[in-house]
């Protein structure tokens, strides 16, 4: 109970755990965002880790000078790119096994029954689209492993993904991050970047418990 209390502290204070960071570690602050990032996207045991959140506060960090943008960008696009590479070789090899077992320790099968249906409706592009929905975002890329997916297109979607979700949270963080208003409400910023990213997901829940209901006579 109390690591739960401490990991939501830590995400409803991010700017401040962010800044601490920052000051603290210097150059290997890349290398513990680096990891964070990888993953949040690489193991499909960690989708809990912060995400469209903390690249939007590390923008505004960018803004302030506490961290360089040109080298946050390079290093959470290539953590990203990395991760969900990583992601979709350990569903190549471990995906089919996964998925005949009912239960796996430290994995929720049921995330990785509705990252499948959303593959199956989506197609190859749910690798770009999962990039800004948070737990499908993590196991995407594991999916894609254990799919029919090439690789060389698997990579292409990775890419533009990983590319299109850093830079539009790192711009939006560096452009409003530092503005009074967002300044002093910081916490519900947060709070509202981790709900308007878990609304597709809440919606295509609704979607699916409602065809799921049988009518009443």
């Amino acid at each position: 109970m109390d690591i739960i209390v401490n990991f939501f502290n830590f995400v409803m204070h991010l700017d401040e755990n962010l800044t601490m960071l920052a000051n603290n570690f210097g150059i290997w602050t890349y290398v513990i965002l680096f990891a964070i990032v990888f993953c949040e996207t690489g193991l499909v045991v960690t989708p809990f880790l912060p995400g469209d959140s903390m690249i939007f506060v590390l923008g505004a960090l960018s803004a302030s000078g506490e961290l360089d943008l040109k080298i946050i960008t390079m290093v959470l696009i290539s953590a990203a790119i990395l991760g969900d590479t990583c992601n979709y070789h350990l569903g190549k090899i471990f995906g089919p096994m996964v998925f005949r077992k009912d239960n796996v320790r430290f994995l929720k099968k049921e995330h990785l029954i509705k990252t499948h249906n959303f593959y199956e409706k989506h197609g190859g592009k749910t690798i770009i689209l999962a990039r800004f929905i948070p737990i499908i975002r993590t196991f995407a890329p594991f999916v894609a492993g254990m799919g029919s997916m090439s690789y060389m297109k698997f990579i292409s979607y990775n890419i533009i993904g990983g590319v299109l979700w850093v830079s539009l949270f790192l711009t939006a963080g560096y452009f409003f991050g530092n503005v009074p208003l967002v300044q002093d409400n910081f916490t519900l910023v947060i709070l509202a970047i981790i709900a308007i990213s878990i609304l597709p997901g809440f919606i295509a829940y609704l979607k699916n418990k409602k065809v799921g209901t049988p009518d009443k006579a």
